[in-house]
């Protein structure tokens, strides 16, 4: 990735409904460069796709939580396997510190989080988790 690609991606992490002509216009360059770079980082899974984010107050049920995950030696490939085939892990980082790994995770129910931690416990491989349920954003 050059400078150019990370202009770009920029501006897509910005607005990632802009056209084509905008970005181009943005970038100082043409629509046909805007739309290979974007294809070419598209093959290259460096960009996986698009989506929308929502304020959270749009979703005002949607119960959100922050998962510390210890892995138990070297099980770290199988663990990650795992918690990425979980339907109520919204997104898995790889960390450092007390816990290996950082999972989000979203539930429409307070007895579904509960499913879904009961679910993740069961992950062999997993020594220890901690859970943080969150209730507000203020950036």
């Amino acid at each position: 990735m050059d400078s150019l690609d990370q202009q770009l991606i920029a501006l897509l992490r910005a607005d990632a409904r802009m056209s084509v002509a905008d970005l181009a216009h943005r970038l100082g360059v043409s629509r046909a460069t805007v739309t290979n770079r974007m294809r070419k980082l598209e093959q290259a899974q460096v960009i996986v796709g698009y989506t929308v984010r929502l304020k959270p107050e749009a979703e005002p049920n949607r119960i959100r939580a922050w998962m510390g995950v210890l892995v138990e030696g070297n099980q770290g490939r199988a663990v990650i396997a795992s918690l990425l085939g979980e339907p109520g892990v919204a997104a898995l980082h790889d960390t450092n510190g007390r816990w290996d790994l950082l999972a989000e995770l979203e539930a429409r129910s307070m007895p579904e989080l509960s499913q879904v931690l009961e679910r993740v416990r069961l992950i062999k491989g997993i020594r220890g988790t901690e859970t943080s349920i969150h209730l507000a954003s203020y950036r």
